[in-house]
């Protein structure tokens, strides 16, 4: 079987004020994801949303449907965002042919009933990183190259947050129902991410971690602004965001992140910044 999966409830944040560092790490860590000639997905329910990884190397590797969706395929009520970090790939949706080269993204609507991920080169496979949401109604498949996103500069080497934002599945350049995908990379000499920190109540996130040099790692901080808690990740995992918690990173060097983020709005700017003073 190329498709592994697993489900992920909720927890409230009174609860995971009493986790240990286990029981914080079963909860939110995703550290399974780029296995080769697989499909990995954890399904939680937060938001219904999905964060999953095809690395395609003996042949293709198809989407298929997982019992939790109770639908025929993959996308008949979900959209799906597609991130290669890794060798060309393509990525063949209902037929037609979707060349993506490194950290080139792709937006595919609901109701595509096919979905098959494929490289250019098995000694230098894509790696593909997807999230998925539900989704109300069918827009157009649309690749956006990392050149064609919106990039924000943020942030200052003295402050050890230097780092461009781009925006990729986002509205302006992509019409989602509900999904937004995008990737930061930090400067070198910067190693913080997303600070001053932030929660938005009306919309979860995961992060997925990359470009982390061997030896080296990123401390992802999550837990209510005066409740924090930590996680310490490594190259190619991801961490679920609840709405009611901040999500930001220290690493012992720079790195690249891809966020991915669905709920009730699209408006990018909507949060409530906690002041790095006020942080617990």
């Amino acid at each position: 079987m190329s498709t592994i999966y697993e489900s992920r409830y909720a927890s409230s944040p009174q609860a995971v004020k009493k986790y240990d560092t286990k029981e914080l790490r079963d909860e939110f860590l995703i550290d399974n994801l780029m296995q080769t000639d697989k499909i990995i997905l954890t399904y939680t329910h937060y938001d219904r949303y999905i964060a999953g990884s095809a690395v395609p190397v003996a042949g293709t590797l198809k989407l298929e449907t997982i019992d939790p969706l109770k639908a025929p395929y993959f996308l008949e009520r979900r959209e799906l965002g597609v991130i290669n970090v890794g060798g060309n790939g393509t990525i063949t949706v209902d037929g037609t042919v979707h060349k993506l080269g490194l950290k080139d993204a792709l937006y595919v609507g609901m109701g595509n009933k096919e979905v098959v991920f494929a490289s250019e080169d098995a000694k230098n496979p894509a790696k593909f990183y997807f999230n998925s949401a539900p989704a109300h109604t069918n827009y157009p498949t649309k690749k956006v190259s990392k050149a064609e996103a919106n990039k924000l500069e943020l942030g200052s080497l003295e402050t050890a947050n230097h780092r461009t934002v781009n925006q990729m599945i986002i509205g302006g350049i992509v019409t989602t129902c509900q999904l937004q995908m995008g990737m930061t990379e930090l400067k070198t000499g910067s190693v913080w991410n997303t600070m001053p920190a932030h929660v938005h109540d009306r919309r979860m996130e995961i992060y997925y971690y990359l470009d982390i040099p061997q030896d080296q790692a990123v401390c992802h901080f999550m837990g209510e602004p005066q409740e924090t808690r930590h996680i310490w990740m490594q190259n190619d995992q991801a961490v679920i965001s609840p709405p009611w918690s901040i999500h930001s990173g220290s690493g012992t060097s720079n790195y690249t992140f891809i966020w991915g983020m669905a709920g009730e709005n699209l408006d990018y700017g909507d949060m409530d910044v906690a002041k790095i003073v006020d942080l617990r």
